[in-house]
């Protein structure tokens, strides 16, 4: 036993000794490596050590990502164009042309940061974000009009945002989904009822201005329609803000029960991409470049109007929106065309319920303290076309189903829209 024991001892002693005979072999490599000359061997001077410091710096990671990743950033260099082409000729029209093309990756990218902050915000704050920043194209494009006194402009182009939305927007989402995926599909009723019964709120709040002023009921001429939109403004932002509670307090969140359930069923295939900072300082730097561009696009419109013999009411109801709605046409039709129609439901209607109920009434308080007579009378033709659009939309949705016939329709309509205002001509020009 004594003979048995001294040689377990003797080989746990000699397996003890080989990590000690293992490090000082090793520490004479290192010995012998630390003697190459200082320069080489000083991390700053490694490529390694360049490559994770580029790595930590979130301007190098994120560029490719943000700038390169995207097809449609192929459309980027027409913005710089743009403003060189201002400066050295005064063909309006091209400067008017290239500030839309260039203006149209900016949005798409502005929605992909503001998705990805979404990730860390959590579904409360990431409704607020979409609602700030996901109509914020428009919203930039009618400051720049409503300081430059264009009252119209900033009306017709919040209007045909609602337009696009509603039936270009949602109608290729129905049309694709219906096509691609051969069925009908099936969307949560109840959130699209509500969404429309907030659009018939917004057609009331345009139309009573409206109706004061062409009805010449005004107790106070020109003074009653002014103070009822401002009125009116206030209400709507009210009940936009109890919406936003409403959905994100009260009553789970759609789009984060939809979210979850899709990353359950694509295995992590929705990812965030990039950190917080990084969404951050991405939403900072593209919003200050679309309000550089939409500062070109804005001066160009006149200009591009007489050029190309177009109307400025179909230059700000149906060019102008395309480009705002980018981002949303292209992620309700990916959505559609994957059977989620929730989302892009949410895309095409919440984005119409934003620009009603908050962009909208959020123009008229700001040129309510920068002095500009902005108010909720859309003119007769422009409101009358937001009803009927309206109504033909609440209809469609009555049933909680879409197939590609309806998404036709819904095209179809919009090509009336266009058409009718291609051949009408806005009474207030002189006005403004």
């Amino acid at each position: 036993m004594l003979e048995m024991v001294s040689i377990e001892e003797k080989v746990e002693f000699e397996s003890d000794e080989i990590p000690l005979r293992v490090s000082q072999t090793t520490n004479k490599i290192q010995t012998l490596n630390s003697e190459r000359p200082h320069i080489l061997a000083h991390p700053k001077f490694s490529s390694s050590w360049i490559l994770r410091t580029m790595h930590r710096i979130s301007v190098f990671r994120s560029v490719p990502i943000v700038l390169i990743k995207a097809k449609i950033n192929i459309l980027l260099p027409f913005g710089p164009l743009a403003i060189m082409l201002h400066y050295t000729t005064n063909k309006h029209g091209w400067v008017f042309f290239f500030s839309l093309l260039g203006i149209t990756p900016l949005a798409e990218r502005l929605g992909y940061a503001t998705e990805q902050l979404a990730f860390y915000t959590g579904s409360t704050v990431g409704g607020l974000l979409n609602a700030t920043f996901g109509n914020a194209t428009e919203v930039i494009i009618s400051m720049y009009a409503l300081k430059n006194g264009m009252i119209r402009v900033v009306q017709q182009s919040l209007l045909g945002s609602i337009l696009s939305n509603m039936l270009l927007v949602l109608g290729c989402a129905f049309f694709c989904g219906g096509i691609h995926n051969k069925k009908i599909q099936v969307f949560d009723q109840a959130t699209a009822l509500v969404n429309s019964g907030l659009l018939l709120m917004a057609v009331m709040g345009l139309l009573f201005p409206a109706v004061l002023h062409f009805t010449h009921t005004e107790v106070h001429k020109g003074k009653s329609e002014l103070a009822l939109s401002r009125f009116s403004s206030c209400i709507m932002l009210v009940a936009y803000a109890s919406y936003l509670f409403f959905q994100l307090k009260v009553q789970k969140n759609l789009y984060s029960e939809v979210r979850e359930t899709d990353e359950q069923d694509s295995d992590g295939d929705e990812e965030c991409e990039i950190t917080r900072w990084e969404a951050i300082g991405w939403l900072a730097v593209l919003t200050v470049w679309i309000s550089v561009l939409s500062g070109y696009l804005v001066d160009a419109i006149q200009g591009a109007s007489e050029s190309m013999n177009i109307p400025v009411a179909f230059i700000s109801v149906i060019l102008l929106p395309i480009v705002g709605n980018a981002a949303e046409h292209a992620s309700a039709i990916m959505f559609a065309m994957k059977d989620k129609l929730d989302i892009s439901l949410g895309v095409a209607i919440g984005s119409s319920t934003q620009i009603s109920m908050f962009a909208i009434p959020f123009c008229v308080m700001i040129g309510w303290f920068m002095g500009k007579r902005m108010d909720l009378n859309f003119q007769l033709f422009e409101t009358a076309t937001l009803f009927i659009t309206v109504l033909v939309v609440a209809f469609m949705l009555q049933e909680g189903r879409s197939n590609y016939f309806k998404g036709l329709m819904l095209i179809l309509c919009y090509l009336i829209v266009a058409a009718s205002f291609f051949v009408h001509v806005d009474p207030s020009n002189a006005d403004d």
